[in-house]
């Protein structure tokens, strides 16, 4: 059974519903420490000029080493009012426009206190909408305690994984014979982005997914699996 251990971010890329694909089950990783001017709260969406980032405000009254699941959302300013304009500016033309943008104006009409909910409720969506199926699970309701290493092996153990899936930005700190000792494979994801067609000008990488859903539609799934088809490489180490 593959898990995915994976902090929820907000309106993420392809690549990261990738990993939903290829997962058994999902957990959202939610009670480590909130980082600031992340994709925790925040993402690129195209403009005729380039892109511009789409940031959900967080509340500084809570501290600067607070966890995710406990990030307060600024409601003080009408973000969500800016975001929705900003993506019905820059996206009103796009093929599929009018399929998607009835999903987010439901979830942008919502009062969101906590900024954990709102992006699991969008990664949610977003997955039903490409057909996905995997268990979403939140590892604040595990119970499961750690550093690095040992805290993924110990939320994949408690969930029931013998193989895991991890991002290549944490070559930089996990601990590949810790997972061999556990008895549990180490698959690394390394997606390799696929061009699609977007409006304006130049191809563009790395936006948030709405920017593929809008311009591809019900083909988007086709471009996120196009690059994810050779995207896992199982560790030498815990063969």
């Amino acid at each position: 059974m593959k898990a995915v251990i994976l902090q929820p971010m907000y309106l993420p890329w392809m690549g990261y519903f990738d990993l939903i694909d290829k997962s058994d089950i999902f957990v959202f990783f939610d009670d480590v420490q909130f980082r600031s001017r992340s994709w925790q709260q925040r993402n690129k969406i195209k403009i005729p000029q380039g892109w511009i980032w789409l940031t959900v405000p967080i509340s500084r009254a809570s501290g600067s080493r607070i966890k995710i699941n406990e990030m307060k959302i600024d409601n003080s300013s009408n973000w969500k009012k800016k975001h929705i304009e900003s993506i019905r500016y820059n996206y009103g033309k796009a093929p599929f426009f009018q399929e998607y943008m009835d999903f987010l104006g439901e979830i942008y009409s919502q009062d969101w206190e906590y900024l954990g909910d709102l992006n699991i409720a969008l990664v949610k969506g977003i997955t039903a909408i490409l057909r996905l199926e995997t268990k979403f699970i939140r590892s604040s309701g595990l119970g499961v305690e750690g550093v690095k290493t040992d805290h993924l092996i110990n939320i994949s153990k408690k969930v029931g994984a013998d193989e895991y899936i991890s991002g290549p930005a944490a070559k930089d700190y996990i601990e590949v014979d810790k997972f061999r000792k556990a008895g549990i494979k180490l698959y690394w994801h390394e997606f390799h982005h696929p061009s699609y067609p977007q409006l304006y000008e130049d191809f563009m990488p790395y936006m948030s997914v709405i920017d593929l859903l809008f311009n591809t539609g019900v083909d988007a799934i086709n471009y996120i699996r196009e690059g994810g088809e050779k995207s896992l490489f199982l560790d030498e180490g815990t063969k």
